[in-house]
C-alpha cells in the first residue's frame, strides 16, 4: 500500500441513516480533482479499526477524519477539532469506538484533525432499525464539511462546492473530475 502525505477517511454506516455522512463526504470529494499528495478513502463501518492501516508517520503529514456525533447542536452543524484540542472523551460516536484515544496517541506525530457534522438521528449497532439515506439537514451539510476540508488541506475550491451544492439542488449532479 502507498501512503500519502495527506489521508482524508470517512468514517460511518450508511445502513444507520446520518451515520453514513463520512463516506457521503468522501464520495462528493471524488468528483473533484485533489493534488496528488492526497488520498481519500471511504472507511465505511470498519474505519475505527481500519484507520491506522491508511498511516505512515514517516510518509503522512496530515490526517483527516469525517465522521458525525452528537454535539448537541442544530442538525447538518459542522464542528472541527484540532488534534491538539483532542483529548480522550474530546467526542464521542454514535458507536463508542476507542478510535479518539488511538488519534490522541498519534497526534505528536500526524496533525489531525476530525471534522463532524451533528446528526439528526442517531441510530447505533444493536437498533433494529435499518435506515438508508441521509437526512435532509446532513446531507446539506456534504458541502460544508468539504469546504472545511479542503481549508485544511489548504486547497482552494471554493467555486466547485458551489457549482456542486448547485448541481446537488437542481438533480444535475455529474460524475467526474471538476477542478
Amino acid at each position: 500500500m502507498l501512503h500519502s502525505e495527506i489521508v482524508i477517511v470517512g468514517c460511518g454506516n450508511p445502513l444507520f441513516g446520518d451515520d453514513g455522512f463520512g463516506p457521503a463526504v468522501i464520495e462528493e470529494m471524488e468528483k473533484i480533482t485533489l493534488p496528488d499528495n492526497v488520498t481519500i478513502q471511504d472507511g465505511g463501518a470498519g474505519a475505527p479499526h481500519f484507520i491506522f492501516n491508511f498511516l505512515d508517520p514517516a510518509v503522512t503529514k496530515k490526517l483527516i477524519v469525517v465522521d458525525i456525533s452528537d454535539f448537541n447542536a442544530k442538525p447538518g452543524t459542522i464542528s472541527r477539532i484540532s488534534g491538539k484540542e483532542l483529548k480522550p472523551g474530546a467526542y464521542v460516536d454514535p458507536h463508542s469506538w476507542d478510535g479518539v484515544d488511538q488519534l490522541c496517541r498519534i497526534r505528536d506525530l500526524i496533525d489531525t484533525t476530525v471534522v463532524l457534522c451533528q446528526p439528526t438521528k442517531i441510530l447505533k449497532k444493536g437498533d433494529a432499525e435499518v435506515d438508508m439515506g441521509l437526512s435532509e439537514d446532513v446531507k446539506n451539510a456534504i458541502p460544508k464539511a468539504i469546504k472545511v476540508i479542503l481549508e485544511t488541506i489548504g486547497v482552494d475550491y471554493g467555486t466547485t462546492i458551489k457549482c456542486l451544492q448547485e448541481e446537488r439542488q437542481h438533480g444535475t449532479a455529474k460524475s467526474g473530475t471538476e477542478g
